[in-house]
């Protein structure tokens, strides 16, 4: 069964981009922006952040979304993060390495996923391309399970 919802995360630490090393799937053995898939009635924030540490022990929050990948059921939304703290490690489980890249450096390994390779292809290009997380919070709405992009 394909999980329909996941993120990935762009985080920039002192000019450098947070990648991983994957230890299972198809990209088993290759380098990706660390991410995961969302638990039931998780917001992609909330997400992003619990994967983030969990993989690397970093903690961050998301400023916006960079990018969508979408497929028929199933859809992944790369947040961008501003790094707030921890030293990067691996979590020795869903990753064997941590990495910090330049990311003109990342686009030309060959152990970079696609993915990981497009999306840091349009990050060089123009890394502040993001959409925006909005304080708004309609009144009718709970804030701690809502999030409005772009407005």
């Amino acid at each position: 069964m394909i999980r329909p919802y996941a993120v990935s995360c762009i985080v920039p630490i002192e000019g450098k981009i947070l990648f991983v090393r994957h230890t299972y799937g198809v990209a088993n053995g290759r380098i990706l922006i660390p991410g995961g898939y969302l638990q039931e009635n998780e917001l992609p924030s909330q997400a992003a952040r619990r994967e983030l540490f969990e993989e690397t022990g970093v903690t961050a929050e998301p400023t916006g979304i960079f990018a969508a990948r979408c497929k028929a059921g199933q859809w992944i939304m790369v947040l961008t993060m501003q790094y707030q703290s921890g030293v990067p490690r691996s979590d020795h489980h869903e990753n064997s390495e941590v990495l910090l890249l330049r990311p003109q450096d990342a686009v030309l390994r060959p152990d970079i996923t696609n993915m990981s390779r497009s999306i840091m292809k349009a990050y060089l290009a123009d890394p502040e391309r993001i959409v925006p997380i909005s304080e708004e919070v309609p009144p009718t709405y709970d804030a701690a399970r809502y999030e409005f992009y772009g407005v």
